[in-house]
C-alpha cells in the first residue's frame, strides 16, 4: 500500500536502509502490472461506468398511439415524455413533426389528429404563447367538436388574452361536459366579476352564444374510461377534499357545542345543521341539534331528530331521553312513558330518566282524569 516497501524473500537478505533502500543498493523485485489490468485502465473504467449507469428505458416510445403508425406514434410518445418532463419547447417540435407526418402518410384519424393539435396548444400554452395556442385548440375542435381539453386550453388562452367574453363561453362549454372540473369553475366565478366591471349589469347579453353541448357528447364523456394518471389525480383531489371536508366538520362541530355551552342554542342549530350537510350518518350531531331543539321549545323539529339517530343507533339511550322530553313537550305523555322505560331498560343507572318518568306518569294520570272528566 502506498510506498511502503515489501521484505524480500529469505532470512538473510539485504537490510533496510534508513532511507527505505537495500544496502547492497539491489534493485527491488517488483512486479510490473500485467497490461489491460491496472487500477486505472481505461477498459476497466468504461466497464465500471456502465455498471454505475443502467440502459435508460425508452419502450414507452414504441407503445401504440391510436390509429397512428408506428414512426408518428414515437413521435407522439417522445413529445408527451418530453412534455412531462418540462421540455416544452422539444415536445412541441415532436408534435409538429406528428401532424405533418400524418398529413404526408394520408392519416385519416380526427382523433388522434385532435390529441396532436391539443397537446401541441398546451405547449404554446405553456411557453406563453396563447395565440398559437387558440388557433391549435380550435384546429382540435374542428375535428373532435366538444373535446374537453382543446375547449379548457383555449379557454385558459383566452383569459391570458383578456379575451373574457370568449373565456367565458368556453369554460361554461367545458362545465356542461363535466361539472366537476374546479378550475373551470373558479374562472367562470373570477371572469363573471371582471366582465361586470367591464360591461355593467347587462355584461350577459353582450356575450357570444353558449353553445349547447349534446346529450351524447356529456353521456360519451361519462363513460368514457379514464387513463391511470387521470385515476391518481382524482384520487389525490379527492383524498385532498376530504381532508379539507373533515377539518371543517370538526370545526363546525366545536363551535356548535361550545355555543351550547354559552346558551345560544339558536347559533349551535346551525353549526350543527352545517354539519349535518357534511356528514348525514353522524348520529350525534341529531342528537345534540335535539338539544338546542328542544331548548327552543321546536318539539316537533327535536322528536324528528331523535326519530333519525334512533334510525341510526336503535340502542342510543340519549336519542330515546330527548325524544320523550319532545313527547312531553308536544303532551303526548304515553309516548313519552314509553321512551323513558326504553331509557332504563337500556341503562336502569339513568336517575333523569327515573325522575322524568315519575313525572310523565303524574301528567299522563292526570290528563286521563280529564279526559274522563270532559266525557
Amino acid at each position: 500500500m502506498g510506498n511502503a516497501q515489501e521484505k524480500p524473500p529469505g532470512g538473510g537478505g539485504a537490510t533496510k536502509t534508513n532511507h527505505g533502500g537495500t544496502a547492497a543498493g539491489k534493485p527491488h523485485n517488483h512486479k510490473a502490472p500485467e497490461k489491460g489490468l491496472s487500477n486505472g485502465s481505461p477498459r476497466e473504467n468504461i466497464r465500471k461506468e456502465e455498471q454505475a449507469s443502467p440502459a435508460v428505458d425508452t419502450s414507452y416510445l414504441d407503445a401504440p398511439a391510436g390509429a397512428l403508425p408506428p414512426h408518428l406514434a414515437r413521435l407522439k410518445n417522445e413529445g408527451n415524455h418530453l412534455f412531462k418532463h418540462g421540455q416544452f419547447g422539444e415536445a412541441l417540435g415532436k408534435y409538429t413533426q406528428a401532424i405533418e407526418g400524418c398529413a404526408e402518410a394520408g392519416v385519416d384519424s380526427p382523433e388522434d389528429l385532435c390529441i396532436l393539435y391539443s397537446n401541441r396548444a398546451a405547449c404554446y400554452l405553456k411557453d406563453g404563447n396563447s395565440a398559437d395556442c387558440i388557433q391549435d385548440c380550435t384546429k382540435a375542435l374542428e375535428l373532435q367538436p366538444y373535446s374537453l381539453k382543446p375547449l379548457l386550453r383555449r379557454a385558459m388562452a383566452y383569459e391570458s388574452l383578456e379575451r373574457y367574453r370568449k373565456a367565458y363561453v368556453d369554460y361554461k362549454t367545458v362545465l356542461q361536459i363535466d361539472t366537476g372540473i374546479q378550475a373551470a369553475h373558479d374562472s367562470v366565478h373570477r371572469i363573471t366579476k371582471m366582465l361586470i366591471e367591464q360591461d355593467g349589469p347587462e355584461w350577459r347579453e353582450k356575450l357570444p352564444e353558449i353553445p349547447a353541448v349534446p346529450l351524447s357528447v356529456q353521456q360519451q364523456h361519462r363513460e368514457k374510461p379514464i387513463s391511470i394518471e387521470q385515476a391518481q389525480a382524482r384520487a389525490a383531489r379527492a383524498a385532498q377534499d376530504e381532508g379539507k371536508k373533515e377539518a371543517r366538520f370538526t370545526l363546525l362541530k366545536q363551535e356548535g357545542n361550545d355555543l351550547v355551552k354559552k346558551g345560544l342554542f339558536q347559533e349551535a342549530l346551525q353549526k350543527y345543521s352545517e354539519c349535518l350537510a357534511l356528514k348525514p350518518e353522524e348520529c350525534a350531531l341529531y342528537t345534540n341539534r335535539a338539544i338546542c331543539y328542544l331548548k327552543l321549545k321546536n318539539f316537533e323539529e327535536a322528536k324528528r331528530d331523535c326519530d333519525s339517530a334512533i334510525q341510526l343507533d336503535p340502542a342510543n339511550k340519549k336519542a330515546f331521553y330527548r325524544r320523550a322530553l319532545a313527547f312531553k313537550g308536544l303532551q303526548d305523555y304515553l309516548s313519552a312513558s314509553s321512551d323513558l322505560q326504553e331509557v332504563l331498560q337500556l341503562d336502569p343507572n339513568v336517575r333523569e330518566a327515573e325522575q322524568e318518568l315519575e313525572e310523565v306518569t303524574g301528567l299522563l294520570r292526570q290528563s286521563l282524569m280529564e279526559n274522563a272528566t270532559r266525557g
